[in-house]
């Protein structure tokens, strides 16, 4: 980004609005840029102060107990973090009063050096960036890879004013934090797919890819656009971007993008077809990481990465933790922890993707969605599905008939009913459909528990 685009917050008064992770990344960021800041959250006045602790020397209000007004007050900005909608009343009387409403990523994007990649879709993200992040560093470039996943961008942004150059910042971007953009600019910008998801906090889907389709909104002929080709959502709401479109598909060969011919990857972004990788070579496995390999080679492609760079990560790469993760094979059933599986398109992939019988354990928090497919997809792959957490009923309710259903009080109930229902040949897959939030504190506390209670299996 130009210094021009940089804010002078020196002696101003933020408020954060949301004190996460991102919000106290943010908090880092402000407090080196010189503002007076105010933090704002649901948590008790207590359970800020013990966040707060060792974050910044600064000295810094606090406001618990959801008590927004009072600390938008006076603001001359708000920074808002990702899980607090941009609809919430308190900020809509501020934005009326003339406060800026701003999010960590824009604030991020302020202050970075090196060329932006964002990533975003229903699905797949994580792994994408990841990957991207392997093969950019393989190629002998300086990366950072986070957003979303891991590492907030303000972090990046810290380094950035203290000297470091990027050669690329690689961001996972969601949909909540595009919400609340205004000069965001990614040289590359990606929607890997759009499936409903979130529709508890959007009144359509169509409003949730307007979400997403923000992310190309302040691109210029000079940058790139990549889509998947195959994506229905996609096909149904085409995005607008000034940026070049590169496409790419399992289903069609694609003119200046990157598809699937006789089960090899290959690319003709550089005008002639060119060979990447054969899916046999790739470690990653099922078609929704055939899409997210196929979306990093394109970016890799336009990064300046060399073919034989490109296709040795590639073949190297194995993966995230939490997403189509085997765990153990004992006594030839096969245990894979798919916790980030928290909407529908994500578990139904995961099942298309398994050849084998599976015993799938799902459930959790709803998240306003339907299901639509998932019927479908349990009948022609599930032996047996059972259902924990709060959805279980609701969840037991719709799949009744597409296969054996049952229902546990716990994970470790369901582990040890899912092997005791298990025979050579079978896999158990936990892909929840659902969000983790009633039992457990995220999907990666999912994963993990999971993960333990197969080891204990005797």
């Amino acid at each position: 980004m130009s210094d021009g685009l940089r804010l002078d917050l020196q002696g101003k008064r933020v408020a954060v609005i949301g004190f996460g992770r991102s919000g106290q990344s943010a908090l880092r960021l402000l407090s080196v840029l010189g503002a007076r800041v105010a933090v704002a959250d649901r948590k008790p006045e207590s359970e800020l102060a013990e966040a707060l602790s060792g974050v910044v020397d600064s000295p810094v209000e606090l406001f618990g107990d959801g008590q927004y007004e009072e600390a938008l007050r006076g603001s001359d900005l708000a920074l808002i973090s990702p899980g607090v909608p941009m609809a919430l009343e308190p900020l809509q009387r501020a934005r009326a009063t003339g406060i800026p409403l701003l999010g960590e990523l824009e604030l991020a994007s302020r202050y970075l050096t090196g060329r932006l990649i964002a990533i975003t879709g229903t699905n797949g993200k994580s792994t994408t960036i990841s990957l991207i992040g392997e093969l950019l560093r393989n190629a002998g470039f300086d990366a950072f890879v986070g957003g979303n996943l891991g590492t907030p961008l303000t972090e990046a942004a810290l380094v950035s004013l203290q000297g470091r150059r990027w050669d690329f910042v690689v961001a996972e971007v969601s949909s909540f934090q595009l919400e609340s953009i205004e000069l965001f600019h990614p040289w590359i910008a990606a929607i890997l797919n759009i499936t409903p998801d979130h529709l508890d906090r959007y009144p359509s889907l169509k409003a949730y890819a307007a979400a997403k389709a923000r992310v190309f909104e302040n691109q210029t002929a000079d940058d790139y656009a990549i889509l998947n080709a195959d994506d229905v959502g996609l096909a149904t709401f085409r995005p607008c971007s000034l940026g070049r479109q590169v496409r790419f598909s399992r289903k069609e060969t694609v003119t200046g993008g990157v598809f699937l011919q006789r089960e090899t990857i290959v690319s003709n972004l550089q005008g002639v077809p060119e060979d990447v990788v054969r899916i046999a070579d790739l470690q990653l496995r099922g078609v929704h990481n055939l899409e997210n390999v196929m979306a990093a080679t394109a970016v890799a492609i336009l990064a300046g990465c060399s073919m034989n760079t490109i296709r040795r990560t590639l073949q190297e790469f194995r993966g995230l933790e939490h997403v189509m993760e085997i765990v153990r094979i004992l006594r030839d059933v096969t245990y894979i922890n798919d916790s980030k599986g928290t909407n529908v398109d994500a578990t139904i992939k995961a099942l298309e993707s398994l050849p084998r019988p599976v015993i799938l354990i799902a459930g959790g928090r709803e998240k306003g969605e339907q299901y639509p497919g998932l019927v479908e997809a349990v009948h022609g792959k599930a032996k047996q599905v059972i259902l924990i957490g709060e959805a279980r009923a609701h969840l037991r309710e719709i799949l009744q008939g597409a296969a054996p259903v049952s229902t546990a009080g716990t994970l470790a109930d369901a582990v040890r009913q899912a092997a005791s229902l298990a025979v050579a040949g079978d896999t158990v897959l936990l892909s929840p459909v659902c969000a983790s939030f009633d039992m457990f504190q995220d999907y990666k506390d999912r994963g993990r528990q999971f993960k333990e209670r197969v080891h204990e299996l005797a």
